[in-house]
């Protein structure tokens, strides 16, 4: 990688587009005078054209001058990029299981243009997709894919409301934008209260944590509390409302009742600050009044939120497979070729023959391997706990009973029976 980054450095040291847009815009001014000028009168057209002439052809010349170290610059990158990254051919689709379900694929893509905003583009993605729905083809874990599971036709054709999600994701894109461009917490407040008692039931910590960052805004700001409590206002109507510090305690005194119970910590730590108005940025609540990510983390917060409560996770599961597909790559051509070498074949249809190391966001299921027979569990293999406590696959555990026979755990004396062992839920 250092040879590219060389390359680019290279490219951005030499290059200088903005001399060629120029030199590109001093050519145009002369074509429209003389244009003009012939306009004004027609007989003054071959002397303009012939002064033109000379002029314009070196502007001309600029141009290719400037924009030839860029065209050079590339030449060399795209050499280098080739030398680094040599065509290989693709893994064959022998184990291909998604050309047999195009539909799905058509919907994955449908999701990710929706979840990205790209409303338009989905729109007509969709609308071609079911004009021309794709033909599914036949593969060794498919001989007819014509023939679909009640899960698969829900998925492809039953629950997939494209106007509905559209407006879904429009209203995320909305509250998003005025969290991280406006710094506007009142669209995302108002949806987390809406919907307070189903964030309620999952646990999360969205309301309160807007709340709390309206609180930091109010106590750091000289503006009034948006619908201050008028107990805690003066009894004099020419009084001016309560700003800074005194705005967000009246916050406080108005929001804050419902979280008592379970943000009774943090409450206290966000009413203590109270006394250190004066010195926050001295005062040992200063992490909670100077982070730099706070707009962000809870920016985050909200989309995971959003997503959720739809059934769907927080990042697009086009863009992971697409990445998690690009990471495997280079270990599986390697792998193939391997295999070739050693006329061997790829015989597991649920696992993987290699490990693919891939970054900890994309593991979404824990792994159990069998400490036995040394293979990854299934849903045909689930992890058994014997009453001694230690985990076996469910083939190692029959091998080892014989057909329902007391035996003997393979790292402990205990012994026990087939039926003793309870199923493990990863």
């Amino acid at each position: 990688m250092d040879d590219l980054r060389e390359q680019v450095e290279l490219l951005e040291s030499s290059a200088n587009l903005s001399t060629s847009i120029d030199d590109v815009q001093k050519a145009i001014d002369m074509l429209t005078a003389a244009r003009a000028k012939i306009a004004a009168d027609a007989k003054t057209a071959p002397v303009t054209l012939a002064k033109l002439q000379d002029p314009f052809k070196k502007s001309l010349d600029a141009v290719n001058k400037d924009l030839k170290p860029i065209y050079a610059g590339l030449n060399k990158y795209g050499k280098t990029l080739d030398k680094k990254f040599k065509d290989k051919p693709l893994p064959s689709a022998d184990n291909d299981a998604l050309s047999s379900h195009p539909s799905l694929i058509n919907r994955a893509i449908a999701m990710h243009l929706l979840r990205e905003g790209q409303f338009e583009v989905a729109s007509t993605f969709i609308e071609e997709a079911r004009r021309q729905p794709p033909h599914p083809e036949p593969t060794p874990n498919t001989p007819n894919p014509y023939i679909r599971e009640a899960w698969e036709k829900d998925l492809a054709e039953g629950t997939f409301d494209s106007e509905q999600l559209q407006q879904q994701f429009a209203d995320m894109y909305h509250i998003l934008h005025q969290l991280r461009h406006e710094q506007n917490l009142a669209p995302a407040i108002q949806w987390a209260r809406e919907r307070s008692a189903l964030l309620e039931e999952r646990g999360s910590n969205l309301e309160f944590e807007l709340c709390r960052l309206q609180f930091v805004c109010l106590f750091d700001s000289a503006s009034p509390a948006p619908n201050n409590d008028d107990s805690f206002m003066s009894d004099s109507s020419d009084e001016a409302p309560p700003t800074g510090p005194l705005s967000a305690w009246a916050y406080a005194r108005r929001e804050f009742p419902p979280f008592q119970k379970r943000y009774a910590r943090e409450i206290q730590q966000l009413l203590g600050a109270m006394a250190f108005y004066q010195n926050i940025p001295t005062s040992p609540y200063h992490r909670l009044f100077y982070n730099t990510t706070a707009w962000d983390e809870v920016a985050q917060s909200f989309n995971r939120e959003f997503c959720s409560l739809l059934g769907l996770s927080a990042d697009s599961p086009l863009f992971i497979a697409a990445t998690a597909g690009a990471i495997a790559l280079p270990y599986l051509l390697k792998m193939q070729s391997i295999m070739k070498e050693k006329r061997t074949e790829w015989t597991t249809q649920d696992e993987l023959p290699v490990e693919i190391p891939l970054p900890s966001q994309y593991h979404f299921h824990s792994i159990f391997v069998c400490p036995v027979s040394k293979e990854q569990s299934t849903d045909k293999n689930p992890p058994m706990m014997m009453p001694c406590g230690h985990v076996i696959a469910q083939v190692s555990l029959d091998t080892l009973s014989r057909g329902g026979h007391k035996f003997k755990c393979p790292y402990c004396p205990s012994e026990s029976l087939p039926k003793d062992a309870i199923q493990v839920i990863l």
